[in-house]
């Protein structure tokens, strides 16, 4: 992917040794389309190579951290040849963040659920404001977790709790998804206050040491999460198919509960 790709649903600041990217489609919630998840590529690609930033944080403008994959492109009819392009913006996403040489943190107000949550699980610290909801809630329309949900839920709570979190597809507060392990902090009060004091702690450390330590385990790592993000892709096109996820989707669209048949 170009380095220079342009688009205004990603906005980035930079103050010091701090980068902040700010997903920009506040009427979507910050649903991840396309053009969102290249630009936040994009973005990391070029933070990663900058010697001036140390801390790298993810937020959304507006209500919401991220809704998730954009349910525009779960209703389209596309095909493998169409998917599979996705999907692969969606690994390259996820292995740029987790690899990145750069201490990374998710500062997550309202919802971040379904990709939006693995984006914020590819991060080294989650940080939730109190009233903030987190879900893994691809069940809800027949699908499974993509964005290396699987690997990083495997990680923090071990492969039966992560198969009954997955299974569940529960919407939690902040408070719960603490208690569970899978985010870092709850912020006390305001989320901006909690954020500058997680940041300036960090600034105080040998930043470098930090981030060495994280890409000697994100190295050991990256081969494990690199299959995981595979077998998504090809498991979740083959979900796509079923007529579970069909019936999923029209009750979704329908505002009504779905009837799924195990098909």
């Amino acid at each position: 992917m170009s380095i220079n790709f342009l688009t205004d649903k990603v906005n980035v600041n930079i103050a010091g040794r701090v980068a902040t990217i700010e997903m920009n489609r506040p009427e979507s919630l910050n649903a991840m389309d396309s053009e969102m998840i290249k630009g936040l590529v994009c973005k990391l690609k070029e933070i990663s190579d900058s010697d001036e930033i140390d801390i790298v944080v993810i937020t959304g403008k507006g209500r919401a951290f991220s809704a998730g994959g954009d349910i525009k492109t779960m209703l389209s009819n596309m095909n493998e040849s169409d998917f599979y392009p996705v999907m692969d913006s969606i690994s390259e996403l996820i292995i740029t963040l987790y690899s990145m040489p750069k201490l990374t943190i998710s500062a997550v107000s309202g919802a971040a659920a379904g990709l939006g949550f693995s984006l914020a699980l590819a991060t080294d610290h989650i940080i939730a404001e109190k009233t903030s909801k987190l879900a893994m809630n691809f069940i809800g329309i027949g699908l499974i977790p993509d964005g290396g949900a699987h690997f990083f839920l495997e990680k923090k709570l071990g492969e039966t709790k992560a198969k009954q979190l997955i299974w569940n597809g529960k919407m939690m507060d902040a408070d719960e998804a603490y208690s569970l392990g899978l985010i870092e902090e709850v912020a006390s009060g305001k989320l901006q206050d909690t954020l500058d004091n997680r940041i300036e702690d960090w600034l105080s450390r040998p930043v470098q040491a930090m981030i060495k330590t994280k890409k000697i385990l994100a190295d050991m790592h990256r081969p494990y999460l690199l299959k995981i993000l595979e077998l998504e892709k090809h498991s979740q096109q083959k979900m796509r198919e079923t007529m579970d996820h069909q019936e999923g989707i029209r009750a979704f669209i329908e505002k009504r509960p779905p009837r799924f048949i195990g098909k």
